[in-house]
């Protein structure tokens, strides 16, 4: 079998050929199979067109850098396979990708389900611990509390087959690119540009998710102009497989009724005057407007700070930044600016080093100053910038030869602090 190449996705059709495409997408550490319970039904009526995510289900481990990269990498594959147009449903990140392909391509697209989706996923301080985490333990931690995230307690005390199932998806997945996809999403936020989503679109949630709930749900909705949203109740995270009747429901009622003005366009045109040939169904859900502005993003000041700001919240953190904003007045805010624009918008964002070796720097500098005060958040930065609990320590016995054994002790004291604290997975 030949290998995927690094700029397509491994993917699977299920249906006639000669139907309409439905592209589905998985959510983070699954596989396409938390859609088998789907697929008998929706592929009656579509061609299903499955894809993996890089290094999820035995897929190649070739790492995106982003969810902008992984619809790019789709589309390459749906051209390769001669699809052009099509209607997509996808869980979580796989609904971030659907979202992405809406705004930057919008004549591919027929219709959107975005399931367990969010214009921004949590806060990108939470997957970058997420990122960190895996780096210095593993996925064996993150598969254990899989479970918790995805099914409600019920469900999970009732299937044990289907948990174990789940955590065998996560415990399968390539590390490296599980660590990438947290970072792509920890880089997402639509939340400005949902009113140019300008296909019919089906929000989709759990009524009991605690990942991406109905707050996030009903932001979507507000946002995209024409959007319903679908509450399932008895419903996690992965609402497709703890409740696969109403979801199925669901799916067939939004993509038979808002693809008909778009039919004539799909690749493989179906016979004339195509229609489904199941009758209506009336899902176990609740499928309603909301309403309501989606948050505002304020504009930044010039393209150097913007910059800047970027950079520095995605090297420390938005608690640590949003901390130090907060306690800036008139007498600071000039030198926060100033921190901003220069450090952050000028030298952290220069190509000449990445930023695992601007870290090496940036500790070394810390100890051998004396600031030891900075160390912690240059602590946490190095684990966000991808260097491990081992790469810190030979940096910091470095610093021993260099600039004194005191000041070491006196590093490996605050860092050790700062690594349990990062790295220890949840009891």
């Amino acid at each position: 079998m030949t290998e995927t190449p690094p700029h397509t996705l491994q993917y699977r059709f299920d249906g006639p050929e000669d139907a309409p495409v439905l592209v589905i997408g998985a959510s983070l550490g699954t596989t396409w199979h938390m859609w088998d319970r789907q697929i008998p039904e929706l592929s009656k009526h579509w061609r299903i067109f499955r894809f993996d995510l890089p290094g999820h289900g035995g897929a190649p481990a070739y790492p995106a850098a982003s969810v902008a990269d992984l619809a790019d990498r789709l589309l390459a594959t749906l051209d390769a396979a001669g699809v052009q147009r099509f209607g997509y449903a996808g869980c979580s990140i796989g609904g971030a990708v659907g979202a992405d392909i809406a705004l930057r391509h919008p004549h591919r697209v027929a219709a959107l389900a975005l399931v367990a989706a969010s214009p921004r996923f949590g806060t990108a301080d939470e997957f970058r611990r997420r990122g960190v985490m895996v780096r210095s333990n593993g996925l064996e931690p993150i598969a254990r509390t899989s479970p918790e995230r995805w099914f409600t307690p019920g469900f999970a005390a009732a299937q044990p087959a289907i948990v174990e199932w789940a955590v065998q998806m996560v415990r399968t997945t390539d590390p490296g690119c599980y660590i990438a996809a947290c970072e792509a999403l920890a880089a997402f936020d639509i939340r400005t540009e949902l009113p140019r989503i300008g296909v019919p679109t089906l929000v989709l949630v759990g009524a009991e998710d605690k990942v991406t709930g109905p707050a996030e749900a009903r932001t979507l909705v507000a946002g995209i102009p024409d959007a319903r949203l679908a509450l399932v109740p008895g419903a996690s995270h992965l609402a497709p497989v703890e409740q696969p009747s109403a979801v199925t429901d669901l799916l067939l009622m939004h993509f038979s009724t808002a693809w008909q003005d778009t039919q004539a366009s799909i690749p493989v045109p179906p016979a004339p005057g195509f229609a489904p040939t199941f009758a209506p169904v009336v899902p176990v859900a609740e499928i309603a407007a909301a309403a309501g502005p989606p948050e505002a993003v304020p504009a930044g000041r010039s393209d150097r700070y913007d910059r800047g700001m970027k950079v520095r919240r995605e090297v420390l953190g938005d608690a640590h930044v949003d901390a130090a904003t907060a306690a800036s007045d008139a007498f600071t805010d000039d030198f926060q600016e100033l921190v901003t624009r220069y450090a952050w918008g000028e030298i952290w964002s220069r190509e000449g080093l990445d930023r695992r070796s601007r870290s090496c720097v940036a500790l070394t500098a810390v100890v051998a100053s004396g600031h030891l005060g900075g160390l912690a958040q240059h602590v946490r930065a190095a684990l966000r910038n991808g260097l491990t609990p081992v790469e810190i320590k030979e940096v910091l016995l470095q610093t021993a030869v260099y600039c004194g054994l005191p000041a070491a002790d006196a590093a490996f004291g605050i860092a050790q602090s700062v690594i349990q604290e990062e790295t220890t997975p949840p009891a």
